[in-house]
């Protein structure tokens, strides 16, 4: 039989910020004193001094660091940085509808030494057809742009059919965990500090067990400790696993039509290392959604997280946060849950991000060839519009199946710049559609201002337009020089490092925040920049987003051109738990430690040139 994806064309498929307003006081904080909160985010930024809370490091007079120039590029530089991951999908010929889902990626600082490491998910032979054995892949940074694999060493070489990943300190112990998604059991491991990690599945009651997607960390109850939300795709076994065809003469990917959905779920933060299922009495149980990403993202500026979620086939969901431990799906009355056309697309990824600079987030999702991507803007009454037809972004993104989506300041002007990694998702597609094709290249688009993009691919990366079955993405500074770089995942093969050359020859502030009374990670914290020019900047810590994966928790602020011998800028902070703090005078081109408790940790100026 044949498949219909629709609205697109004959055949197909399987499934494939913030609102925040500048604070006019800022409470007390209590005077700096050694702690183990201190000395782990001194060591964020080594041989930083401590500073008095509410102000920035005096201006010292060092020699300017020296300022890269030339043309952008996003080099790969996987080989010569040391990683060999290789995803495994088990696809031996069956066409089982989980291998073309998957892989993703999380970024994650598992040994609180200021340098991002990576964790690659992997998936497995299928049962009957062993190959040899394949695990998820933790890369150390090894601060030297190289990174050693160190997954036996962390006790993290566990079989499992993984998908995706989501990192957060659950116990808020100072050591960041993991959550792997996968199709039959999910998996949390915690960290133990020292290297290694502890499957606590079982005794934290989060396995999850199904066609388990994306997940987020989120303290949705504002209690200072972090739940999570688990996505779930279809109803699907091996056993149920259906017969489609695009050409009539042989087996391809079925589309998520072909199944029932299932209800994603949600897992309450009991405090003492394990979870309670509460999704029905939080009012989310829905066996019809199809989820794949998840954004985090406070639309209606209360301090209270709110869930999207891009569903395949079927409409998005919005989920408002009643503050009683309930959501409801606002969707439908909030513009975002069909095209303009009034049509359930293809979801893939997400994110949620402050384009426009006008302190609201917008939701970026990746949709199925011949959709486009969507790119809701909040006008502030809780009514988004997809920006996407008027802006160009739905047409330069209409041939392309996008997965992996992403707001970042690539180039750090102060605007957030859009990544669309694509990929098919029916191997055999082109025989079909000659002109369409398994792999695609990514593609990465400017923010020019006033809700122009700008195609840029080409002008930025020849490895960006080296075609992949892309899936999963992350930015992460691996380098520590200041600007983002970024990791792509792809459904045949290798994952791939790409490196930022001179996106650091503009002014950037980096911070990293640590909650005291909020979750330690400062997911759900939110950030407000003010220039000496007037202009805002906000950004908000987050678990999930892209497809399946996790970027780095610091915040990047791009601050623009240098201008003078020194740039300084206000921040201003909105915690969780509701607590304000603000900071004025803060240095350009540093990397920034911020305590909910104690204000300014530490202040490190960024290595412009390594």
């Amino acid at each position: 039989m044949v498949n219909l994806r629709k609205p697109y064309f004959p055949a197909l498929l399987l499934a494939g910020m913030i609102a925040f307003s500048a604070c006019n006081h800022s409470q007390p904080a209590s005077t700096p004193a050694h702690s183990e909160a201190q000395a782990s985010a001194s060591s964020s930024a080594p041989g930083a001094a401590t500073q008095p809370p509410g102000r920035a490091e005096p201006s010292k007079p060092d020699p300017t660091p020296s300022r890269p120039s030339g043309p952008i590029q996003f080099i790969d530089v996987t080989a010569q940085a040391g990683i060999h991951f290789t995803y495994n999908s088990g696809a031996y010929g069956t066409k089982l509808l989980p291998e073309t889902m998957g892989p993703g990626v999380c970024v994650i600082d598992y040994d609180n030494d200021g340098w991002p490491d990576i964790l690659f998910v992997n998936s497995m032979d299928w049962p009957g057809h062993k190959t040899g054995k394949s695990y998820p892949a933790l890369y150390h940074n090894n601060h030297d742009g190289t990174f050693t694999d160190v997954t036996r060493q962390a006790g993290l070489a566990i079989e499992m059919y993984g998908l995706g990943c989501a990192v957060g300190d659950y116990d808020n112990d100072g050591h960041d965990d993991i959550y792997i998604t996968a199709a039959g059991t999910s998996h949390l491991f915690h960290n133990q500090g020292n290297g290694t990690f502890v499957d606590v599945t079982t005794k934290a009651g989060v396995a999850s067990p199904g066609f388990a997607t994306g997940a987020a960390f989120v303290d949705y109850d504002n209690d200072g400790k972090l739940d999570l939300f688990v996505a779930h795709y279809v109803k699907w076994s091996i056993a149920s696993d259906q017969y489609c065809s695009l050409t009539g003469k042989q087996k391809s990917y079925c589309t998520p039509e072909a199944y029932h959905g299932e209800s994603s779920e949600l897992f309450h933060n009991r405090g003492n290392g394990t979870f309670e299922n509460v999704t029905k009495r939080a009012g989310l149980e829905d066996p019809t959604s199809k989820s794949l990403g998840i954004a985090l993202v406070d639309y209606e500026n209360d301090g209270w997280l709110d869930l999207f979620v891009s569903n395949d086939t079927q409409p998005n969901k919005l989920y408002r946060n009643n503050h009683d431990g309930t959501f409801t799906d606002v969707a439908v009355p909030a513009g975002v849950a069909f095209s303009e056309a009034g049509t359930a697309r293809a979801g893939m990824g997400t994110d949620a991000g402050d384009f426009d600079n006008s302190g609201r987030a917008a939701l970026l999702i990746g949709n199925f060839a011949n959709e486009g991507m969507a790119l809701y803007r909040s006008d502030g009454s809780g009514l988004y519009t997809d920006q996407a037809t008027t802006n160009g972004l739905s047409r330069m993104t209409m041939q392309s199946l996008t997965f992996g989506t992403l707001f970042f300041d690539y180039d750090l002007d102060g605007r957030l710049d859009i990544l669309a990694v694509n990929g098919h998702v029916a191997d055999d597609i082109n025989q079909l559609q000659p002109t369409v094709k398994y792999a695609e290249p990514a593609q990465l688009f400017r923010n020019l201002g006033n809700n122009k993009f700008e195609d840029v691919t080409s002008k930025v990366s020849r490895a960006l337009e080296q075609p992949i079955v892309g899936r999963g993405a992350a930015y992460l500074d691996y380098d520590n020089d200041g600007d983002l770089d970024l990791l792509l995942m792809d459904n045949r093969g290798k994952a791939r490092l790409l490196r930022n050359d001179n996106g650091n020859q503009n002014d950037m502030l980096r911070l990293k925040l640590i909650g005291s009374k909020s979750n330690r990670d400062a997911i759900g914290a939110k950030a407000l920049v003010t220039t000496a020019g007037g202009e805002h900047l906000s950004a908000m810590v987050k678990s999930g987003s892209s497809y399946l994966s996790q970027s780095e928790f610091p915040l990047t602020f791009g601050l623009g051109k240098p201008s003078g011998p020194e740039k300084h800028v206000k921040v201003d902070i909105l915690w969780p738990s509701g607590r304000k703090q603000s900071f004025s005078g803060v240095k350009a081109d540093q990397f920034v430690v911020i305590d909910e408790g104690k204000g300014i940790l530490s202040a490190s100026p960024i290595a412009l040139a390594r």
